[in-house]
């Protein structure tokens, strides 16, 4: 099942050499997130996958979907480690890298989350 979805994978992008993402100079340069999670969705292991998507001035710069390391016990246990555990460490690198290559990010950086149980947390 894994080859037949990386074979698909390789036709979709042998049939689209001519796509991709454009990324245009200027604009606000602000770091900001969104993070999402299932609960229990691996029925196997029970494990809830996490994702994020951080954006700088609106454009996509770095992205993650994979299982959480541990088994949460609920639904907002769940929605609140893909924040916190994966989404605030990638944000602390991405200032870093961003300080370095001297677009040094003013005030916090935003992480979204729709689960207002979560954000009340």
């Amino acid at each position: 099942m894994h080859l037949q979805a990386a074979k698909r994978i390789l036709r979709y992008l042998k049939g689209t050499p001519s796509y991709g993402i454009f990324y245009k100079k200027g604009g606000a340069e602000y770091l900001f997130a969104f993070t999402d999670s299932d609960y229990a969705g691996d029925e196997e292991d029970s494990k809830s996958t996490s994702g994020y998507v951080f954006l700088l001035s609106s454009r996509a710069m770095s992205w993650m979907s994979k299982k959480q390391p541990i088994i949460t016990l609920s639904t907002i246990e769940a929605e609140f480690v893909a924040p916190t555990v994966s989404s605030a460490c990638q944000a602390v690198w991405m200032r870093r890298v961003l300080r370095n290559l001297n677009h040094a990010q003013e005030g916090s950086t935003v992480i979204m989350c729709n689960n207002s149980s979560t954000i009340k947390l």
